[in-house]
């Protein structure tokens, strides 16, 4: 999997200007949804460069994540003529990167494209480390492949139109990056005023979380080892994810990560020692922010099978976790057996009320 250039935006025009001509191309292509047409697009379609692009708009939301949509993306570029020669800046949220990675990764066999994430949670997380893909079958990013943008520009002024619960969902993601990294980047995140956000703070913080994101992926592109860092807190995570989809109350992806992130430092602490305080700071700070899933032990069993089909598993029978030592003690392929895991279900019951 080739490099991707991160770029952290100083002025958007001059640095998309050269990551345009830095993939020389005979089409281009802007893939938007409905929120980014309208908030989003306005801030480039005034560029000079980009004056004979072709905007491809697909729904919003993960509900669009879907074969269909795909579809739709594939036969705009074939009806308006895109060749293997095409470029595709893909402009909005982990959806759009992900679902429009997987299209030009897959369209005549990969064209070229750009990232330009415009949600907090796409430019840590979504949009840097080459994964792409869409749901199906009711599961999370059941399909896709690894293919990298050869730019992704991080600018944070575009999360001045983001929702403050779009704002916490990304962050969700940088606190794991926190507690994978330092000590002091971790401190420096869960004191962050999140009620007064300082954007030009959070744009050194964000680049501080796609350095440490850039440099397990660039150990480890294919995720045989030190890559399931990334995975703390998403194997209980996506299960909380998938049973909010199931029960038609779909909630945001970060907030999940951070309840799953409260079940697998309580793991931690007890199967690798994890210190008690900077749990109980963690968690505090996450229960402050984000609330809390409601379910009770009856869905126990159900909340089960979804991690069992958990991709990061190495068997059908075996749930695979990613723990912490201590801050930046990362502990991977460990694992938990079924009554491990109704405790950490009940621990999350009882600490977040």
């Amino acid at each position: 999997m080739s490099k991707q250039d991160v770029i952290i935006c100083r002025n958007l025009e001059t640095n998309l200007q050269q990551a345009v001509a830095q993939c020389p191309h005979d089409k281009l292509f802007i893939l938007t949804d409905e929120h980014t047409h309208q908030y989003c697009l306005p801030l480039l379609e005034q560029l000079p460069f980009l004056k004979n692009a072709t905007e491809i708009c697909i729904g919003a939301e993960d509900v669009h994540k879907n074969l269909d949509t795909l579809s739709e993306v594939w036969n705009a570029l074939s009806t308006q003529g895109a060749t293997r020669h095409s470029l595709m800046i893909n402009l909005g949220g982990g959806m759009v990167t992900d679902l429009g990675g997987f299209a030009a990764a897959t369209f005549k066999r990969g064209i070229q494209m750009i990232n330009i994430p415009t949600t907090l949670l796409a430019m840590v997380d979504a949009s840097v480390g080459g994964k792409t893909g869409i749901n199906f079958n009711g599961l999370k990013n059941e399909i896709g492949v690894f293919a990298s943008a050869s730019s992704v520009l991080i600018d944070c002024n575009f999360l001045k139109s983001l929702d403050h619960a779009n704002i916490l969902s990304g962050y969700a993601e940088m606190l794991k990056h926190g507690l994978i990294s330092q000590p002091e980047h971790w401190s420096e995140l869960v004191c962050f005023d999140m009620e007064h956000i300082d954007y030009t703070h959070l744009q050194t913080l964000v680049g501080q979380s796609v350095a440490i994101k850039e440099n397990i992926v660039e150990q480890d592109p294919f995720e045989k080892g030190i890559r399931k860092a990334l995975n703390l807190g998403h194997t209980i995570g996506h299960a909380f994810e998938s049973f909010a989809l199931k029960k038609g109350q779909p909630v945001l992806h970060g907030y999940a990560v951070a309840w799953g992130i409260v079940c697998e430092l309580y793991y931690s602490h007890l199967k690798v020692g994890f210190p008690k305080e900077q749990m109980r700071q963690t968690i505090s700070f996450i229960k402050e922010n984000y609330g809390k899933l409601s379910f009770s032990c009856k869905d126990y069993e159900t909340l089960y099978e979804l991690m069992k089909h958990d991709k990061k598993n190495t068997s059908a029978e075996t749930v695979n976790f990613t723990l912490l030592g201590g801050i930046g003690d990362i502990r991977i392929n460990q694992t938990a057996s079924k009554e491990e895991i109704f405790d950490m279900l009940d621990f999350y019951c009882e600490t977040m009320g």
